[in-house]
């Protein structure tokens, strides 16, 4: 017991992981996983990027042929023309790299960059939650976006790439609130001139961070409905769990008398079956207890008589000078220590019966053949007190699975009762026939018979109710209790009845399962 109880406290252990703790995790887990997504909508902000760049390099190219060969007064109308369809700030240098023309400076600046200074506390958390993402997938840092000071084209690095290589350029930079900027450079004509764009890209930014949201507030949504369900269904799983655990731990304290483990009605799954099947469990164990207890009263009880006749005895023969009256007393003592020796017997082999059938191994045996091979044993051995055994059998061979020994033990039983109990020179019948699902086993005497009251009596321990005349202490009234426990071990029944030939006396019916 004290190790089962170590045992029971260490599967209660603090520091271990609960039922409760595993199912959140499994269940949340895999939308945690799917939460990590928001750290890889960097993969969707660079393709957007790409695509921008290609719209980029184009823009400036198609802008770059129409300004070709133009009069200075068209050239400066495309450029605010279409840096207000485009919100993009285009200027022209000229073949020495001084600025010509300047949209923002023609005209209205189509964009304006975000003056960080003013943002609230939203802005500022995108901000921070953009420069998370790009830590955790390790981007590559990008040039922060400053207005050079001289309007020169080799202020630009790829203004003055372009120039040299007559071929169009695209840069990437960063603006301080975290949106892109995307400036592009093509040669206009074979002058020598070229044209600069700048585009502020704030929209995919917006489109990043929209995605992200959105995304964001579902896993949230369903992580929250997962963790309600998952403690739903923990609550509905341990609750149950834990009752019938803290029923157990009481039980194991022995204190089973004040512990109603709960049977769960309401509920038809596993956890409603392991609760009854544990109540039953636990209404067994008081059974066994209770008959444990019982038994232990009533062997204390029958040993506690030929004790204190022994002890009588005893103390007597220091008195007694009369060899007559020392010689009675001395056959008193010694039926005493025989009653003993056979009441500690009986005990002995009553309490063994239920451990060896949980072991044994169950063999198929014929009936007939046993109850004969006992029949001519008990015969040589003269322990039939004058009485004829007949047998008689029914059918072909009434085969059984069982315990040879024990259901040796059953039908000695019942022959020693029908023998006790038979007038003197009475025959004991015994009859045996089956079916297809069943052997019967009966004995019969000619005694007074069992009154329909007292037929369940005759199978308590160390019940005795023996004819007039017989001598005291001779039985144990273990015969009949030890027949009936063999019998329920084989899934079989031991029952009294009534002569089924109507004769007086008594009749003993075992039956057992057919092999």
């Amino acid at each position: 017991m004290p190790d089962a109880g170590k045992s029971a406290d260490r599967g209660l252990a603090p520091g271990r992981f609960t039922l409760t703790a595993r199912m959140l995790v499994v269940n949340i887990l895999p939308l945690a996983l799917l939460g990590g997504g928001l750290f890889y909508l960097d993969g969707y902000r660079t393709q957007l990027i790409n695509e921008r760049f290609k719209l980029a390099r184009i823009e400036a190219q198609i802008t770059a042929e129409a300004l070709t060969g133009a009069s200075r007064e068209r050239q400066e109308a495309l450029l605010v023309q279409i840096g207000k369809e485009q919100r993009m700030r285009l200027r022209l240098f000229d073949a020495e790299g001084r600025l010509t023309a300047d949209s923002f400076a023609l005209a209205e600046p189509a964009f304006r960059f975000n003056d960080i200074t003013d943002d609230n506390w939203e802005q500022r958390f995108a901000r921070w939650l953009d420069r998370t993402v790009d830590t955790i997938v390790a981007a590559e840092p990008i040039t922060d976006y400053i207005e050079p000071e001289a309007e020169y084209a080799d202020a630009w690095p790829e203004l003055a790439r372009a120039r040299e290589l007559g071929l169009s350029q695209v840069r990437l930079y960063d603006w301080r609130d975290g949106t892109p900027v995307i400036t592009a450079a093509a040669p206009v004509g074979l002058q020598g001139a070229t044209l600069f764009t700048v585009r502020n890209a704030v929209d995919i930014t917006q489109s990043v961070r929209a995605a992200r949201t959105t995304l964001g507030i579902a896993v949230l949504l369903v992580l929250a409905a997962s963790a309600t369900l998952s403690l739903f269904l923990a609550r509905t799983i341990v609750t149950p769990l834990q009752a019938l655990t803290s029923a157990a731990v009481k039980v194991r304290q022995g204190r089973e008398r004040a512990v109603e483990v709960p049977r769960l009605p309401q509920r038809s799954d596993e956890i409603g079956v392991l609760a009854r099947t544990v109540s039953d469990m636990t209404a067994a164990l008081r059974q066994r207890i209770d008959a444990v207890d019982s038994f232990a009263a009533d062997v204390a009880h029958e040993i506690k008589n030929p004790l204190a006749s022994l002890r009588g005895a005893i103390e007597a023969l220091r008195r007694v000078e009369d060899p007559e009256l020392r010689d009675e007393l001395i056959q008193i003592a010694t039926h005493d220590v025989r009653r003993i020796d056979r009441l500690v017997s009986e005990i002995s082999d009553a309490s063994r019966i239920d451990a060896e059938m949980s072991r044994a191994t169950l063999e198929h045996l014929d009936m007939a053949e046993l109850v004969r091979a006992i029949i001519g044993s008990r015969a040589h051995r003269a322990e039939n007190d004058g009485h004829s055994i007949t047998l008689e059998t029914r059918g072909p061979a009434p085969m059984v699975r069982g315990v040879p020994m024990r259901l040796e033990r059953v039908v000695e039983n019942l022959i020693d009762n029908a023998v006790s109990f038979s007038p003197p020179e009475a025959p004991v019948e015994i009859t045996i026939s089956h079916d297809s699902r069943s052997v019967t086993l009966m004995v019969a005497d000619s005694g007074p018979g069992i009154p329909p009251e007292a037929r369940e009596k005759v199978f308590r321990r160390f019940h005795s109710d023996r004819p007039e005349g017989e001598s005291f202490g001779n039985h144990s009234g273990l015969g009949l209790a030890i027949a009936r426990t063999i019998a329920e071990a084989h899934d079989g029944t031991l029952t009294a009845t009534d002569r089924p030939d109507g004769a007086p006396g008594a009749c003993l019916c075992l039956q057992l399962p057919a092999a």
